[in-house]
């Protein structure tokens, strides 16, 4: 009886599993071809901005490891401000980014800047567990903004299809 109501259960879910796959799907393509339609300028810089937040993370291992938290400390304090994007765009440039960009973006870079003043505060008061967590938390900010605005280039994040299995 139990095997029966699971079958069952499985047949009335597995129709709006698919509906939600291609949600999904829908909305990382609509996502991806909002940041492909920016302008070459500001695709530049968010790229730059991009390279330069990669630096820092990846700076920031080695500091960790060997107990420098001053500069893991300058390090999330650079990240948290911005390193480009805030310094280098025009007016015109941050109104045209808010109307290109959804506001799921925007969500997801202030969750970034905000752990990474969350690392510079653990670095500043020398707490290694709490850095760790920091830094873990926005390794995982990152990843989950590049699955949702950047699998055209990180294509391994894309989600896996279900292959259709048949007994």
């Amino acid at each position: 009886m139990h095997f029966f109501i699971s079958v069952v259960l499985l047949v009335a879910v597995l129709p709006t599993m698919s509906y939600a796959e291609e949600k999904i799907k829908h909305v990382k393509t609509e996502n991806i071809s909002e940041i492909k339609a920016l302008p070459d300028d500001l695709r530049n810089l968010l790229s730059q901005e991009m390279q330069a937040l990669q630096s820092g993370m990846m700076s920031i291992i080695p500091a960790y490891i060997s107990g420098n938290w001053g500069e893991i400390e300058t390090t999330a304090e650079k990240m948290k401000s911005s390193y480009i994007l805030k310094q280098s765009l025009t007016k015109s440039q941050v109104k045209e980014l808010h109307s290109a960009l959804p506001h799921e973006f925007f969500e997801k870079d202030q969750r970034f800047h905000y752990l990474a003043g969350m690392l510079e505060h653990a670095a500043k008061n020398r707490k290694s567990e709490l850095i760790n967590f920091y830094f873990s938390e926005m390794n995982e900010s990152c990843v989950s903004c590049h699955m949702v605005f950047a699998t055209h280039k990180f294509p391994a994040l894309m989600p896996k299809t279900r292959s259709k299995h048949v007994h």
